[in-house]
């Protein structure tokens, strides 16, 4: 039996919508959201080689402890030719204690150290190869840009715009630091250690760490 007339007359205009449809893929699916970047995990080891000549200083081997939990950082900080290692040890209170076996500054921020999200908002930018890497690279207040690796979404490196280059060797998930090593020495809490706060601390590990945290209209202000 033939279809009545009004189906016969709807089966071109079907055709014609199913042809734009298959011409104009666009015509039918939306484009996807850009991707955001992987949460930092809650604790986690990082071994990252820093490049600070840029902008007039040296090679640095650097441990990263994360512990958030804890609410605490620690940077393990071993320049290139030198037998002292610094500490930079970060605390959720917005205390910073920087130290070495003869010397120590205490820094206090307005911020305590970065949370797992802290990229949260960052502007895509793309991908990119970097360090043999395919990665997607975002930048957040125009003051530092992070690339992960596609495929394994660890951390590679990240750029900051004083010139400062650190690139990820290894990042092991949940890797700790017995509580003895973040106890800040003696000499910390004597007279004649020295304190800075905020911008008067911009040469340091924190300062850093702080603006890619803080508001942008912060970040400009310094």
């Amino acid at each position: 039996m033939a279809p009545p007339a009004p189906l016969l007359l709807l089966l071109p205009l079907l055709a014609i919508t199913a042809g734009a449809a298959l011409s104009n893929p666009a015509a039918t699916t939306t484009e996807a959201p850009p991707p955001v970047p992987t949460p930092w995990p809650e604790q986690f080891h990082a071994v990252m080689f820093t490049n600070l000549t840029e902008s007039g200083g040296r090679l640095q081997l650097i441990d990263l402890y994360y512990d958030w939990p804890r609410g605490r950082n620690l940077n393990l900080i071993r320049s290139q030719l030198s037998g002292d290692p610094k500490y930079d040890v970060e605390w959720t209170n917005g205390t910073s204690y920087i130290f070495d076996s003869a010397s120590c500054r205490t820094i206090k921020f307005a911020v305590g150290i970065l949370p797992p999200d802290w990229l949260r908002g960052a502007v895509y930018l793309g991908r990119e190869t970097t360090d043999g890497f395919d990665c997607h690279v975002w930048t957040k207040v125009d003051f530092i840009w992070y690339y992960e690796d596609v495929v394994t979404h660890r951390p590679v490196r990240w750029n900051f715009y004083t010139g400062m280059q650190q690139h990820v060797m290894s990042f092991n998930v949940g890797g700790v630091l017995e509580d003895s090593q973040w106890q800040a020495p003696a000499h910390c809490f004597n007279d004649h250690a020295a304190m800075a706060t905020g911008a008067d601390a911009v040469d340091t590990m924190s300062s850093l760490l702080w603006f890619a945290r803080a508001p942008a209209d912060a970040a400009a202000a310094v």
